[in-house]
């Protein structure tokens, strides 16, 4: 593309009061050698874009800086053809004129750099274009439960066409199993009836799902827009494009024989709360072990929940189960006894008024507690300890029958464990020493992971399933994308997402199916989805410089990348996020972005003006994520939150982009300092990109090692993790690390 290079500077805002827009414009002119530059006093206004959208109209510009407010401000304003014309957005409101002292010297030269690095990565800047293949929009579903059927009913009345699969010889899942679901109407004092049939027949003959039952599935192939998918029914096995999958396998009940302590599997009158409801389901509510009528129930709420030995977490349903299953001993024998034993009482929203219900029942008995034994007495009876009650002293009680509120575990797959299980089985064979092999065998015993459990059978290099957290739900990003995996275009919907109830399942699943519908959209178009919505730039690899290290495979945490046998990426740019994990991993820098490279960001940094030592100015380049720590930049601009002029900063796709050769440039140039502030990661709050922070903490451990060996102090550079409200936090975290960088004096490396 011969560049027509273009820079539209804005005076408005205050960016004229605070700025010399003028002397910007001959920086521009002169240094930048830019052939046309405008300032206008409202650029963003109908007469400033009608003069920007002229000059690409009439062919006098192609490559545009448009140095204004933030680019993540008047986007749809400033829109122009991305395969035609370059766009840089440099922002001098929300970073310079809003942030520091109107008409400074500091903060002149910082604008001047901004629009430096801003031109400098326009000349670097390619026009994108997308790729482009033919796509299926078929949805497959993965599920035949109230969240499946919910989900491909959604999509189908959306005009899409799904593909339906159940391993059981009928739909309906766990749900169609119940005698009766949690209250739906007014006053939600009453458990509802079924009403759910209705929904599977609509399935079952709807003109645009089509239904695999008792199937399941070999292998699943390719990428968003088209995964070739591979089904197996009793009667054939077919193959099916999709453009997206829903995977809403539902839950299991967790494994009551692990808690022997509270009787379960010692008495034939210990039964869990599933086991409850297909009794209750079958008829009448009798003690299993003679067949009698139950005159006394007592339920254990948490049982192996709320418990870092079970399950940690509450599953949000078993209380609201309980209360229901209190109303059938009641149907069937009003003068029977019932014993609740709790932690807590969990009946979120209008479910409370059902809690109320039961609990105003005079023969409903209610207690906090803790049981610690269940035992068969010589009569027959289950004698149940209870501590910590609230009377505070420990009590016992002798019933018929005792339920286990027993909690909800995914029904998934943790993909990536299975393949770190067949990778070490593999080296546990072919290891040439004893200690190799050893240790591999080890990492077998250590992962545990039950084999042939595979749902989807991917063919990713990454693993044959999604991966998960520490609780067996599909990895996702629960603060911004719930519905998100770890898999572009595999969404999870449901109990398999998450602990929820049948009406909960139901929305999720229209959410799921929704975002499953926009993948596929965007996936025909050659636009990324989320984070990165809409992006129409994908990674190349220079393959001739492959060193087959392996690293952009392994570390990329969205299985993007398959390999050959020899360990040669093999991209597959529909399942990329455009994250630019990859380029970041690489130590032989063969991968680039049309409008985003090592070499490009290399160039910003060089574009920045240096101080000499004797001026008495640090400089330090602070590489910011794109995704909460940038904005959060931009809102203590737009709060007029003041801090130290000294710093640049470089925006990056993802904290996990940073490629450390970047740090090695800025020190070498004589920055002083280089700070990196990217998203929080773990449990508690998560990288848009899942593992960026993560990884970009890793390799700064190597940077620091180099530091040493260069004779640097490692306090130059800083790492810090903050979430897009902390912006308050941003002028102390910079004017700390400015103070450090100022008593340790000037990069020695200055000057050269």
């Amino acid at each position: 593309m011969d560049k027509k290079l273009g820079v539209y500077i804005c005076s408005g805002c205050g960016i004229g009061d605070a700025i010399d827009t003028e002397k910007l414009a001959r920086v521009a002119a002169r240094e930048c050698k830019a052939p046309l530059c405008k300032v206008h006093p409202f650029l963003c206004g109908e007469e400033g874009i009608a003069a920007v959208r002229m000059d690409v109209a009439d062919g006098a510009v192609n490559t545009l800086i448009v140095a204004a407010c933030s680019p993540r401000a008047k986007s749809e304003v400033f829109s122009f053809d991305p395969g035609a014309t370059i766009l840089e957005r440099v922002n001098l409101r929300e970073h310079v004129s809003w942030s520091h002292k109107a008409k400074d010297e500091d903060t002149q030269m910082l604008a001047e750099d901004y629009l430096r690095m801003g031109v400098v990565k326009a000349r670097k800047s390619e026009p994108l274009e997308p790729v482009s293949e033919a796509v299926s929009k078929k949805l497959l579903v993965v599920g035949g439960g109230i969240t499946g059927i919910s989900a491909a009913l959604a999509a189908a009345d959306a005009g899409y066409e799904v593909a339906l699969v159940e391993k059981e010889a009928k739909l309906g899942g766990f749900v169609a199993t119940l005698k009766q679901r949690f209250p739906a109407l007014a006053p939600y004092t009453e458990p509802a009836g079924d009403g759910f049939q209705a929904k599977i027949d609509a399935a079952s003959y709807h003109s645009k799902i089509q239904v695999f039952k008792s199937a399941r599935i070999l292998r699943t192939a390719g990428q968003p827009g088209m995964f070739d998918v591979t089904i197996e029914t009793p009667e054939a096995t077919s193959e099916i494009r999709a453009g997206a999958i829903v995977l809403a396998t539902g839950w299991k009940p967790y494994d009551a024989s692990r808690l022997g302590h509270l009787g379960y599997g010692a008495s034939p009158d210990v039964v869990t709360n599933v086991e409850f409801e297909r009794l209750a389901a079958a008829g009448k509510i009798v003690r299993p072990s003679d067949g009698k009528p139950a005159g006394s129930v007592l339920f254990v709420q948490c049982a192996g929940s709320r418990d870092q030995e079970h399950l940690s977490y509450c599953s949000s349903v078993c209380c609201m189960a309980t209360l229901k299953h209190a109303t059938y001993i009641r149907e069937q024998n009003p003068d029977a006894q019932v014993f609740i034993v709790y932690k807590d009482m969990r009946t979120p929203g209008l479910y409370e008024r059902f809690y109320r219900a039961a609990q105003d029942h005079p023969l409903n008995f209610l207690t906090k507690g803790e049981v610690t034994s269940v035992a068969v007495t010589a009569e027959g009876k289950l004698a149940v300890q209870v501590r910590e009650t609230l009377i505070g002293e420990a009590i016992q009680m002798r019933v018929d029958l005792v339920v286990l509120a027993t909690g909800m575990a995914p029904a998934s797959a943790d993909g990536e464990a299975i393949r770190a299980l067949e990778d070490a089985e593999i080296r546990c064979v072919k290891s040439e020493s004893e200690g190799q092999r050893a240790e591999a065998a080890r990492t077998v015993e250590q992962l545990k992971i039950h084999k042939g459990s595979e749902i989807l059978n991917l063919t990713y290099r990454q693993g044959p399933d999604l991966p998960v957290l520490k609780y067996g739900f599909p990895d996702s990003h629960f603060v911004c994308f719930p519905y998100e995996t770890r898999r572009t275009g595999i969404y999870a919907a449901g109990a398999v997402r998450a602990p929820m109830d049948a009406q909960r399942a139901e929305e999720d699943a229209w959410g799921a199916a929704l975002k499953a519908i926009q993948s596929v959209e965007l996936a025909e178009r050659g636009q990324a989805v989320h984070p990165r919505a809409g992006d129409t730039s994908f990674p190349s690899f220079f393959l001739q410089r492959c060193t087959q290290c392996k690293r952009c495979t392994e570390e990329c945490p969205f299985g993007t990348l398959d390999e050959d046998e020899k360990g040669t990426p093999k991209p597959n740019p529909y399942r990329c996020r455009r994250c630019g994990i990859c380029m970041g991993s690489c130590p032989e820098r063969i991968v680039s972005f049309k409008n985003y490279s090592v070499d490009m960001i290399a160039s910003m940094i060089k574009a920045i003006e240096v101080p000499e030592e004797d001026e008495e100015k640090p400089r330090v380049l602070v590489f910011m994520c794109e995704n909460d720590a940038y904005p959060a930049l931009d809102l203590a601009g737009y709060n007029r939150l003041q801090y130290d002029p000294s710093v640049r900063v470089i925006p990056l796709r993802c904290l996990g982009s940073l490629n450390i050769v970047w740090i090695a440039d800025a020190l070498s140039r004589g920055i002083d300092g280089v700070m990196l502030i990217g998203c929080k990661y773990g449990d508690d709050y998560q990288c848009h990109f899942v593992r960026g922070s993560e990884l970009a903490n890793r390799r700064l451990e190597n940077v620091k090692e180099t530091l040493q060996r260069l004779q640097l102090e490692t306090g130059r550079l800083q790492l810090t993790e903050l979430a897009i409200h902390e912006y308050g936090k941003l002028p102390e975290l910079i004017g700390g690390f400015m103070e450090r960088i100022r008593e340790m004096g000037p990069n020695p490396y200055k000057g050269f």
